[in-house]
């Protein structure tokens, strides 16, 4: 999209997930309660790590930046689709598309590092126990989470750059948010070097993590059956939680690929774009807090703690 175009393309027109008015009204609620619900239940999380002094480890570290991430990455999407709804308006500047397109991919980035980071603590955790400590110091785990955003921070300027150049062909984006394949879309211009490096940076962000979590796990695994049952149970209750997370992510973003690859309809692919921007944000949180011991009893004594109060 030209600089000289930029006069005459002020803005799109997202589509959203229907345009029955009949549905507005609920798609308003149900959108407004799993964003407040995302949005309360990992900043309790974030609360709770940061209170209690026995959550004060890597692996806790990692999950408070995790949930940091889902705050973050349902709120680049959810509060503009609900503002569209509530004002019946479907536009969104050009500004604030690219602005939209770049923190999502960003934050896409920094969640997919953070998984594997979160994979990787487990492994040294069962698998060299006796180092634990020494491998993931605090150093190394800021390190690791400060270098997880700046390689998004980059990939994600690169995208907006080589998407800016482009000449847009069409206003009308069927989706509920600007997603970086939808823009592509809507262009009329060549965009052979966007899609080289949208494979570069799938490489660099979606199947690198991937690769990290398999191998942290097939590690895990292999240590798993030299262990007696009781320490079986103890070792998967330390990765139990994040292996559920790792799950329901990787699974919900593998729908929406096949989603995408099967069917022709912008409409459904959108509606599949749900389950990771906005249902996998939500249930982060309670598979952390409910699986997890540790957390549990961290949360009742904050709890009580809140209540004790007068």
């Amino acid at each position: 999209m030209e600089a000289e175009n930029h006069t005459a393309l002020s803005q799109f027109l997202l589509l959203g997930l229907s345009e029955d008015p009949k549905l507005q009204p609920f798609l308003f609620g149900l959108f407004l309660t799993m964003y407040l619900v995302t949005v309360l239940r990992n900043l309790l999380i974030i609360l709770t790590v940061s209170s209690d002094a026995h959550l004060h480890t890597p692996m806790y570290f990692f999950l408070s930046n995790l949930s940091l991430v889902d705050i973050c990455f349902i709120s680049t999407t959810v509060p503009n689709m609900l503002v569209n709804i509530h004002t019946q308006s479907k536009d969104i500047s050009y500004i604030e598309c690219l602005t939209q397109t770049y923190f999502f991919t960003i934050l896409v980035g920094v969640d997919n590092f953070l998984l594997t980071i979160m994979a990787y603590d487990c492994f040294v955790a069962i698998c060299h126990p006796l180092n634990y400590t020494v491998i993931m110091n605090p150093q190394l785990c800021v390190l690791l989470v400060l270098m997880s955003w700046l390689i998004t921070f980059w990939v994600s300027l690169i995208h907006i750059l080589l998407v800016n150049r482009l000449t847009s062909s069409g206003t009308e984006i069927p989706h509920f948010f600007c997603e970086l394949a939808e823009l592509l879309k809507v262009t009329s211009s060549d965009t052979f070097i966007n899609n080289l490096f949208v494979y570069v940076a799938t490489a660099l962000l979606g199947v690198f993590p991937v690769t990290g979590i398999l191998y942290s796990y097939s590690q895990i695994i292999s240590s798993l059956l030299k262990m007696s049952s009781v320490k079986k149970y103890k070792a998967f209750s330390t990765c139990g939680s994040h292996l559920c997370v790792v799950s329901l992510f990787c699974g919900t973003a593998l729908g929406v690929y096949l989603s995408s690859s099967l069917t022709h309809s912008s409409q459904e692919s959108s509606i599949a774009s749900v389950l990771y921007t906005v249902v996998t944000p939500m249930l982060n949180p309670f598979i952390y807090s409910l699986r997890n011991k540790d957390m549990r009893g961290a949360l009742g004594r904050l709890l009580g703690t809140a209540s004790s109060r007068p």
